[in-house]
């Protein structure tokens, strides 16, 4: 039953990522037409195809025709999805000039819905719903209005038409979290690193990623990530992105079973210099770096990145090597790690910058060795217009409980329970029956 859902959902991406690049011919399919009843609507959020939410009889939509029954609409950064029987063709209203401008914002401010959530067809007081959203949406705002009652307001598109919801219904959105990782031991076996504070015990990693899935939050990818910068993608309002820099064997032995167990997914920036042949012995007094092999095995749950290939050094005065480098050099670099990493996937579109060390020339250099993202440690969350080459990454020291964790990463820290209450898991289903099988 999973395996047929997951094609299913799989299916409808493939739908909607055709759906998403709309052709001449698909603008003169677009049509108007109202709501018969109250109807479910589904759209891509992540990794599924999940219900996002409401529309009430009587709701005017720009829709275009889809296959299997359904008709497309605007939901998001992305397409919704409503079954065709619950529609009738309507005539087109007349917007006016602000509207239309309004539609076709590109804003960088979000609303996150922690809770079902009322979408209203005025900014008005005496306004009747007309819609919900689902919770954990996160949701592009295109303005803010107050009304005459000094209510708050935020203005979305839904469906191709302005709606409207009560700011003081949902939380604004603060940035997605990138966390950070490097080394990985057991606490029994940690003498050399104990004090080091980008080595983390598995005892607290597996604690954090057990919070983490039981919290709902979605482990994304930087190609997902990427998507929502560019604001074509839709993003849960939990959701986080795992990076591990450096590329050691201690991920391979310990983070990767763990991610694994989870479901998760995570992102393996990788000195493409220091890949091995052949693996290792596991020395955990020492640092070993991934073989050919470790790093092909846990490609079911990494997207191997760059790390750069021979600038992951320090100079003479213990600053990053990358320094004291010409951009030419550094372009050299950085495009023959890209080159190194393509056996194991075509997409090396992103870079770790080593030590965290960048500047002009470095991002320049980034830019045109066809890096499409670049993250750096400088701490802080990732917001949508935001520079792509300088995204920010936040880091959970090895002191750090899964307490500290959770404030970190939360959009209201101060709305995080203590860690020992129970939290229901929210996994949301595939959506089901969109695509026949047979």
């Amino acid at each position: 039953m999973y395996k047929h859902l997951l094609l299913t959902g799989l299916l409808l991406l493939t739908t909607l990522s055709v759906a998403r690049g709309q052709s001449a011919a698909d603008a003169d399919a677009a049509r108007y037409m109202v709501t018969l009843r109250d109807s479910e609507i589904y759209s891509p959020v992540g990794d599924r195809i999940i219900p996002v939410g409401r529309l009430n009889r009587g709701l005017l939509l720009n829709v275009q025709p889809a296959d299997n029954g359904y008709f497309i609409f605007r939901f998001g950064n992305a397409s919704g999805f409503i079954a065709s029987d619950s529609l009738a063709a309507a005539t087109p209203p007349l917007p006016a000039a602000r509207d239309v401008a309004l539609l076709h914002k590109k804003s960088p401010d979000y609303l996150l819905t922690l809770h079902p959530v009322m979408v209203y067809d005025r900014p008005e007081r005496t306004a009747a719903p007309v819609a919900s959203l689902a919770e954990n949406l996160r949701y592009p705002i295109l303005a803010r209005e107050t009304d005459a009652a000094g209510w708050r307001w935020l203005v979305i598109n839904l469906g191709g038409r302005l709606a409207y919801v009560r700011a003081d219904r949902v939380e604004l959105d603060n940035g997605i979290p990138i966390l950070t990782y490097h080394h990985i031991l057991k606490n029994e076996e940690n003498h050399r690193f104990r004090h080091t504070s980008t080595t983390t015990s598995v005892q607290a990693f597996d604690a954090q990623m057990a919070y983490l899935r039981q919290a709902g939050y979605l482990t994304i990818s930087l190609y997902q990530l990427e998507g929502y910068l560019r604001g074509n993608e839709n993003l849960p309002a939990r959701a986080v992105a795992l990076t591990f820099d450096d590329g050691l064997k201690s991920v391979y032995r310990y983070a990767y079973p763990i991610l694994k167990k989870n479901g998760q997914r995570a992102t393996a920036f990788i000195i493409s210099s220091r890949i091995k042949r052949h693996p290792q012995p596991w020395n955990p007094n020492g640092l070993q770096f991934m073989s050919l092999a470790e790093l092909r095995t846990i490609q079911s749950v990494f997207d191997i990145q760059s790390h750069t290939h021979f600038l992951h050094r320090l100079s003479a005065d213990k600053r990053p090597i990358l320094f004291r480098r010409s951009q030419h050099n550094i372009l050299f670099d950085f495009e023959r790690s890209r080159r190194a990493l393509t056996q194991f996937t075509p997409r090396v579109r992103y870079l770790s910058y080593p030590f965290g060390g960048f500047n002009r020339q470095a991002i320049e250099a980034a830019h045109r060795a066809g890096y499409h993202m670049a993250v750096t440690t400088v701490r802080g969350k990732v917001r949508r217009g935001d520079n792509p080459y300088t995204l920010k990454r936040l880091y959970v020291l090895r002191t750090d409980s899964v307490q500290t964790m959770a404030r970190l990463i939360a959009n209201q820290p101060q709305d995080v329970p203590p860690v020992d209450t129970p939290v229901p898991i929210r996994l949301p289903p595939l959506m089901q029956a969109l695509i026949p099988l047979d």
